[in-house]
């Protein structure tokens, strides 16, 4: 066993892991957030996407132990004081989601996009979602949620 110190949508957990353990194992499992889902575990759907250190990064293929001392965003992290963060309420309003399975991978994917590019045409919303699959909607209402929330976070910021 490992012992690893990581902060989960700040807050600080230290935890006993076996090296071998996957992070999206150790956010379900031993943390009990579940928003991050578990696809393919082989680095292909995008699931399983969350931030270490501000990266989206999937974490069906990053070991617990690799994050020894980082800061982790999961998707349950995105919402404050119980309002959504735009992407979640752009998923919503756009119909950017159906069965929801992608969705949380879709989200943090598109949230480490709108922080490099916060104004992206559709093409860079679907070049930096290439690593997401979506088996049902088409992918037509996902780059019109990204869009609406980009929008959203420009007109927030320009309000401040």
């Amino acid at each position: 066993m490992t012992t690893i110190t990581v902060t989960v949508n700040g807050v600080r957990y230290t935890s006993e892991v076996e090296p071998r353990l996957l992070l999206v194992h150790y956010l379900r499992e031993h943390l009990n957030l579940t928003g991050t889902h578990i696809g393919c575990d082989t680095s292909q759907c995008g699931a399983c996407v969350v931030h270490i250190n501000g990266v989206s990064v999937k974490s069906c293929t990053t070991l617990a132990v690799q994050c020894d001392g980082a800061e982790i965003t999961t998707i349950e992290g995105l919402a404050h004081n119980g309002q959504l963060h735009p992407l979640q309420e752009g998923f919503w309003e756009k119909h950017g989601l159906q069965c929801g399975f992608c969705t949380p991978g879709m989200i943090m994917a598109a949230a480490d996009l709108l922080k490099r590019n916060p104004n992206p045409t559709d093409e860079e919303i679907r070049h930096g979602l290439e690593g997401n699959l979506c088996r049902c909607t088409g992918y037509e209402n996902i780059v019109r949620a990204v869009r609406y929330a980009a929008e959203k976070m420009a007109a927030t910021q320009a309000a401040d």
